[in-house]
């Protein structure tokens, strides 16, 4: 008998899907944080363009391609016994445990910015 090959390719997912798939994926970590004993205040999420310029486009803070102006982006202030954990390494068991659960999901930890979850669009994370 023949073994059928596995396809292995990634399925694209249009910004929609993923817009909605990050959504899903940020409510999973921010109770998975919780259940760590964690306590999580919200950042930055979307970046409107009439504040921070269109995608590609450097206004104010924030990196021109940056997620956040499409809704794939989410900062989180990270809080132990009540004190406030700025740290990226604070951040390292959520970052993570958040690629865990998407190949697209995308950690700051590893470009400086602990507190930043996006997903992959496009080649911006």
């Amino acid at each position: 008998m023949k073994k059928e090959k596995c396809n292995k390719e990634k399925t694209k997912l249009t910004l929609g899907q993923k817009q909605r798939v990050f959504t899903l994926n940020i409510a999973k970590l921010i109770t998975f944080a919780y259940e760590q004993g964690y306590e999580l205040t919200l950042g930055d999420a979307y970046r409107d363009p009439r504040v921070f310029g269109a995608l590609g486009e450097r206004k104010g803070y924030g990196q021109a391609g940056s997620n956040h102006k499409q809704r794939l982006a989410q900062d989180l202030n990270l809080f132990k016994g009540g004190k406030y954990l700025q740290e990226t390494e604070d951040h390292k068991p959520l970052g993570e445990h958040w690629e865990s659960l998407h190949e697209e999901n995308s950690w700051g930890g590893h470009f400086n910015d602990g507190n930043h979850y996006s997903m992959t669009h496009n080649g911006h994370r």
